[in-house]
């Protein structure tokens, strides 16, 4: 056998690609939000104090960055957590952000738009396949059955 063209592969472990898929899932989620400031009239209505029906406050620009933060910590989080605690965490917080992620859509919403909550929504549903799919410890007892 010519092993001369073979690339080696490394196994990649559920923390990292939870992690990488957090990373992924961030990019879009900021992308969405800078490229939506290219939108008519919306520099605009943010110097009047507005985003789509909400004012905009300290408590409102507190709540979208606690919003985001969930998402951030997810990054870490699924790095540092052990395994059990690890993958609730991220089932759970993934299956709550999907429909947050189709809510944005709501009102004024543009192809880019779509197509982010779309590729967020498989982001997600990737978390939550990883996650449920975790990899369990083969015990000595198991392998003898």
């Amino acid at each position: 056998m010519n092993t001369q063209n073979l690339l080696e592969d490394s196994k990649v472990s559920v923390k990292l690609k939870l992690a990488s898929l957090w990373v992924s899932f961030m990019f879009l989620y900021i992308y969405v939000d800078y490229f939506a400031l290219y939108m008519p009239n919306k520099i605009d209505d943010i110097l009047k104090g507005k985003v789509f029906v909400f004012d905009i406050t300290q408590g409102f620009i507190f709540i979208a960055l606690g919003l985001a933060t969930i998402s951030i910590l997810m990054i870490f989080l699924s790095v540092i957590l052990p395994a059990k605690i690890n993958r609730l965490t991220n089932i759970l917080v993934a299956i709550i952000l999907i429909p947050y992620m189709l809510f944005n859509l709501v009102g004024e919403a543009w192809l880019h738009m779509y197509f982010a909550a779309a590729v967020e929504v498989v982001l997600l549903g990737l978390i939550i396949r990883y996650a449920w799919k975790w990899p369990k410890v083969e015990t000595l007892q198991t392998a003898i059955k």
